[in-house]
């Protein structure tokens, strides 16, 4: 394994080229379908290769241009900072939400990953 990081490896070595990791991670993220999600580490197990911090970095630095919301932290909870314009993507596909209890900060819904949860089946052509 390469000394370095996979968000540091670049495909043809030059600064600003998306690297070779991050585009695998951005990938993964369009495969994904509406109304369905996959956890950081659900998207570093697909790839097998990295971790779901790895994959955050990737999705931080280069994820805007894809279905952003679709990678989401694995206990439901909405991207900080991100939260209202990541709602608004998930009431329009119909991902499915769990009500937000009145001691929920902001009282704003999570995800429901049990029914949310995309394992990479049905409709692809298999992982990368």
């Amino acid at each position: 394994m390469s000394e370095r990081s996979p968000a540091e490896d670049t495909r043809d070595g030059r600064e600003d080229a998306l690297p070779d990791y991050a585009e695998r991670v951005l990938e993964v993220a369009e495969l994904i379908p509406p109304g369905r999600v996959m956890t950081y580490g659900d998207v570093a197990e697909w790839l097998e290769e990295g971790g779901p911090r790895q994959v955050g970095r990737a999705m931080s630095l280069y994820g805007s241009a894809v279905p952003w919301w679709r990678v989401v932290r694995a206990d439901g909870v909405l991207l900080p900072g991100h939260e209202l314009g990541a709602l608004a993507h998930y009431r329009a596909e119909g991902t499915p939400l769990k009500a937000a209890g009145r001691s929920a900060e902001g009282h704003l819904p999570r995800l429901d990953m049990r029914r949310a949860r995309w394992d990479g089946g049905a409709g692809t052509d298999g992982h990368t």
